[in-house]
């Protein structure tokens, strides 16, 4: 699959991206972890459920790392940007997004 890549905004220079998606993978996730450094910053993506095997007799929550994305702080402030412009347009057209949606019915959040 080949797409226009630009760099910058307004950029017109036209590089021809060629993406190589043998070895893409999907994951879902529904919870993340962020670490930073001097240089870079840290995303942990996974998936939040209640742990199968607590090791004590109280609610534990398991969170399951499946990727770890590694950045540079100017790619990840382009990506910032570019997520919320996606978010924008989403909540014009269906509305805004909670942030903290209520749990499904029968389900209490863990604490």
């Amino acid at each position: 699959m080949a797409e226009e890549l630009s760099q910058q905004p307004g950029d017109q220079s036209g590089v021809q991206l060629v993406l190589d998606e043998r070895d893409l993978r999907t994951t879902f996730s529904n919870a993340y972890r962020i670490h930073t450094t001097a240089e870079e910053v840290v995303l942990d993506f996974g998936f939040n459920m209640a742990n199968p095997n607590p090791q004590s007799g109280q609610q534990q929550l398991l969170f399951k790392v499946n990727e770890r994305i590694i950045m540079s702080y100017p790619n990840l402030k382009r990506l910032a940007g570019q997520l919320v412009q996606i978010i924008k347009r989403y909540e014009q057209q269906f509305g805004e997004i909670p942030t903290n949606p209520a749990a499904p019915r029968g389900q209490q959040p863990i604490r």
